[in-house]
């Protein structure tokens, strides 16, 4: 009875449901608010407009790119060191990653504001050494830190959940016979984590692609982000119609990403997500 066909069903009829409700619906009603104008009637306008917004769309994806790359660099070498570690160095260093996600994002954003701001405590210390202030508020470098501040656990728990299971024999076998550290990384730790660096950069890239809150606090009204456009269609603007549209481009964005990361680990990696 447990195998049964019946029973598989009435097992994930609720999470079908529920994916029917909360992810198929709303997909549904962007495509549809994003063909109609404001009168109801079907238009390609809203299609139409995107392209005057692709300056915007363009840097979205640029900060996202740089974001999710810093990450990488950063996460890559601290997952090594974690999956290398003993078990009691290995539940420090996750609870160390994980504690500035048991707060908000909001919190987070506003406490890196209150460090980078002219004012704030980075440039009081440079103040009290005698050294030049900086300005680092309201600027790209500003928005990128808070995307990688923000968004950095994604990276490394899918490279620390990948490389803890590595066969750590095979680097040793490398070694044994001639090859180098580059060499052990290049052919060996690097092709074996793939799963995991696909799945993080997806992890990561796609929500400071979509980010509106980090650009606005850490960006100031520089320069909007596609989530900032989003947000103003939706809020100030009242074109719902519009912002539909950019969310439909974003979403398409961000199904592009998944299947890419899919492509990379396969069906049976760790780290995959299907679509």
């Amino acid at each position: 009875m447990k195998n049964s066909p019946l029973s598989r069903r009435l097992i994930s009829a609720p999470y079908l449901i529920w994916a029917a409700i909360f992810i198929v619906v709303p997909l549904i009603f962007v495509v549809y608010y994003s063909l109609i104008d404001a009168n109801g009637a079907f238009t390609w306008e809203n299609i139409k407009a995107i392209p005057d917004y692709s300056d915007i769309m363009l840097n979205s994806i640029w900060l996202g790119f740089v974001a999710t790359i810093i990450s990488l660099l950063i996460s890559y070498p601290l997952a090594y060191i974690m999956a290398r570690a003993t078990k009691n160095v290995q539940r420090t260093m996750m609870m160390l990653v994980m504690l500035p996600m048991w707060m908000n994002l909001l919190i987070r954003t506003y406490s890196l504001m209150i460090l980078l701001q002219d004012t704030g405590i980075i440039n009081a210390l440079l103040g009290a050494l005698h050294l030049s202030n900086l300005h680092m508020i309201n600027t790209r470098g500003a928005v990128i830190l808070g995307m990688v501040y923000n968004y950095i656990p994604y990276m490394i728990l899918p490279l620390y959940s990948i490389m803890s299971k590595m066969d750590y024999g095979l680097i040793e076998a490398a070694h044994d016979l001639g090859a180098n550290k580059l060499t052990v990384l290049r052919k060996i730790i690097l092709p074996l984590s793939m799963p995991g660096i696909a799945s993080g950069f997806t992890m990561v890239f796609v929500p400071s692609v979509s980010t509106f809150y980090i650009s606005k606090k850490l960006g100031g009204s520089t320069f909007a982000l596609i989530g900032d456009l989003i947000e103003i269609q939706f809020k100030s603007a009242n074109n719902y119609n519009l912002g539909a549209s950019l969310s439909l481009v974003l979403m398409v964005l961000i199904l592009i990403s998944i299947a890419i990361m899919n492509h990379f680990t396969g069906d049976d990696d760790d780290g995959g997500v299907l679509i």
